[in-house]
């Protein structure tokens, strides 16, 4: 299983390679202003949850036990105070369940402004 990619844009700052059951590792300190960007790939059945410390910031993933070798995969933006400072990364996860991770920084995502409705008061 491969490591998720990022886009052009976001820079790697740390890697997981395929590992199985749980694991922690850690990442390198980032520019003030960027986001901190956690994509994570599983395969196998079970659910794993993604811990960030010291922004105490946390996630669940439910992985699918597949024949046909797919993974689950997705793809956080975290900015919220504390992101630039260098952390870790726990999974805890069941030893049926293989994971991979990339850490990255970049740019936060513009929120959307809302679409106009078009009703009138």
């Amino acid at each position: 299983m491969k490591t998720p990619e990022l886009d052009d844009s976001e820079t790697v700052v740390a890697r997981q390679r395929e590992t199985r059951g749980g694991g922690t590792f850690e990442f390198g300190e980032g520019e003030k202003g960027d986001a901190l960007i956690i994509a994570v790939r599983c395969q196998g059945k079970g659910e794993i949850e993604v811990s960030v410390k010291p922004v105490n910031v946390g996630f669940p993933l439910e992985c699918v036990d597949s024949e046909a070798g797919t993974s689950t995969s997705t793809y956080n933006q975290v900015s919220v105070a504390g992101v630039e400072k260098k952390g870790t990364v726990s999974v805890q996860a069941p030893s049926s369940v293989r994971w991979s991770m990339t850490i990255g920084r970049g740019e936060p995502e513009q929120a959307e402004a809302p679409e106009p409705s078009g009703e009138t008061e």
